[in-house]
């Protein structure tokens, strides 16, 4: 496989991207049974359809019945059982999934293992590698500190491309402040999905606004939406007691948490983001996971990405 990667210095994998991890991800992912997508009608995402058109693949006939188009007529079979059939085919349609990543200022924040920015870049790798692995094209949109577009590839060509686009993305979004609202990322996030498509999305849900619920509902009309929630292990579970040096949009403070009052009041503020983007999936129905800055990706993004509709949460 040729291809020319971004030069750049490689992250350490902590708080800044590693490009030679997220390529060697697609190791684990050659490890799973994963399911080859079928055709997927728009709403559904999932089932195929049969049309009568052109360009498709025959998949069986079928005694005539009126209002079936004649041209499509089976010839063969009619002179064979006596009786006018009619041609079935069905449409193949590859895959498309569009992975939307989280640039924003408090992506760029861990206190375990790594920075959630990181392992949101190694979720949607994982996710890359999963998706063109059955069959699917990937893309990826980056929206906060980052705005940038990868349109949808195939094949290991385009799983790798993406791998450097997360790379060089975090790069540019570690030193930016700027900030955007999901709601508006979806908006632009809408007009990149056409016919058959899935969206996965990965955030913290500290960007979520008033307008995300319309957002998420308008998109999931039209593609197949799942939602992967990013945390750090301090959002996860109360604080040890204790001094806290932040920073954040530039402004260091420190949280002072020595009652466990003001633990949970942290904790509880922490999550609000995290809350609101989780009941927004279970109210619309989505699939939903979350995950901290700390465990293997990959368990939650074949549950994502793979067949069915299993618990949500």
């Amino acid at each position: 496989m040729n291809a020319v990667l971004p030069q750049r210095t490689d992250g350490d994998g902590r708080s800044s991207v590693s490009l030679a991890e997220l390529i060697a991800l697609r190791a684990r992912v050659a490890k799973l049974a994963v399911p080859v997508q079928e055709s997927r009608a728009a709403r559904s995402g999932q089932q195929s359809s049969r049309l009568h058109g052109r360009g498709m693949d025959y998949a069986e006939s079928r005694i005539y019945q009126p209002g079936d188009d004649v041209r499509r007529l089976d010839w063969r079979l009619t002179a064979r059982s006596g009786k006018l059939h009619t041609k079935l085919f069905q449409e193949e349609r590859e895959g498309r999934l569009l992975i939307v990543v989280d640039h924003n200022p408090s992506m760029h924040f861990g206190t375990r293992v790594r920075f959630k920015s990181v392992q949101a870049a190694r979720a949607a790798a994982l996710a890359a590698w999963y998706g063109t692995r059955g069959g699917d094209r990937v893309g990826a949109m980056g929206f906060g500190g980052e705005d940038r577009l990868l349109r949808p590839q195939g094949g290991p060509r385009g799983a790798l491309a993406l791998c450097g686009a997360l790379a060089d993305w975090d790069a540019r979004a570690a030193v930016s402040d700027r900030t955007e609202a999901l709601s508006d990322a979806l908006r632009r996030a809408r007009r990149l999905v056409h016919g058959a498509s899935r969206v996965l999305i990965v955030s913290d849900g500290w960007h979520g606004d008033a307008a995300l619920r319309a957002r998420l509902l308008d998109i999931s009309r039209h593609a197949e939406v799942t939602v992967l929630i990013v945390a750090d292990a301090l959002e996860s579970a109360l604080a040890p007691s204790g001094r806290y040096p932040l920073e954040y949009e530039g402004r260091r403070i420190e949280a002072v948490l020595e009652s466990e009052r003001q633990r949970r009041d942290f904790k509880a503020k922490l999550v609000q983001g995290q809350e609101r983007l989780a009941g927004l999936a279970r109210a619309l129905g989505l699939r939903c996971r979350a995950i901290d800055t700390v465990v293997d990706p990959l368990d939650a993004v074949a549950a994502l990405l793979g067949p069915g509709r299993g618990a949500r949460g």
